[in-house]
């Protein structure tokens, strides 16, 4: 079995962060979700935490996310325009 080489090591282990962190973004958003839903029935489900961590962890996480999606983008297609074969 032939070994990974490292740029396929390093594709793997930013398409695991990358997974990691649309998790975190889906539980933040459906945290949000419950918490708003809370607020209209006079319940306290952490809204207030919620926008406390909204500058230090959730605006980094979606800009992660959204950098990640946009260089998977470029970096495919840069590894297609270079393996076409000139004919």
């Amino acid at each position: 079995m032939e070994k990974p080489s490292l740029t396929q090591r390093i594709s793997g282990l930013i398409s695991w962060v990358l997974v990691v962190d649309l998790g975190l973004v889906l539980l933040s958003l459906g945290w949000f979700l419950v918490a708003v839903l809370g607020r209209s029935m006079n319940l306290d489900l952490g809204l207030d935490l919620w926008y406390s961590l909204w500058n230090p962890l959730i605006l980094p996480a979606l800009s992660v996310l959204m950098a990640g999606a946009i260089a998977s983008g470029v970096v495919g297609w840069v590894s297609r325009r270079f393996k076409r074969d000139p004919a």
